[in-house]
């Protein structure tokens, strides 16, 4: 179904995940009865991390040019709320529609933004381990994932973004 102005589908309870819940594995110890429903992409936003150096989380900014591949889950209510707290929202993290691409198909989800405030730093080896396997399990470009910590590299001068 569309809005009927600019062919963007309407999914009701529809999040994309971009972040450690990512992964089937992952997804499923914090909202059990969500739902897969494919993959999408997040156009003009780049990957990043920010927080603490060594615990640094997934974060999204707006980048024209740049994508970030992205899990879309239906969930219930209940995982809803599960989430929500998993993530920190909304004391870190506030719930924003966006539009994705699937395909051709462009779809409004919701996904969760960091708030501001929280410098870019190094994510755990656990924490970056987790993104991997969400990225290999879905056959994304694990290229993308690794150009977040690059550019990590560059913007804080260390050498080693996992010290």
């Amino acid at each position: 179904m569309t809005d009927g102005t600019s062919g963007v589908v309407n999914m009701k309870h529809i999040y994309m995940t971009y972040d450690a819940a990512l992964g089937s594995e992952q997804m499923a110890r914090i909202c059990p009865t969500a739902k897969a429903i494919g993959t999408a992409e997040l156009k003009d936003y780049r990957l990043l991390f920010r927080g603490r150096h060594g615990a640094a989380v997934a974060a999204l900014e707006p980048q024209k040019g740049s994508s970030v591949p992205a899990t879309l889950w239906e969930l219930s209510p209940a995982d809803e709320s599960a989430l929500d707290c998993g993530v920190g929202c909304p004391a870190v993290y506030q719930k924003e529609t966006l539009t994705i691409t699937q395909g051709r198909k462009r779809i409004k989800a919701t996904a969760y933004i960091m708030r501001d405030g929280y410098p870019t730093a190094a994510p755990s080896r656990h924490y970056y381990g987790l993104l991997l396997k969400g990225y290999r399990e879905y056959g994304f470009d694990e290229r993308k994932l690794a150009a977040a910590l690059d550019a990590l590299v560059k913007e804080d001068g260390s050498n080693d973004p996992n010290d």
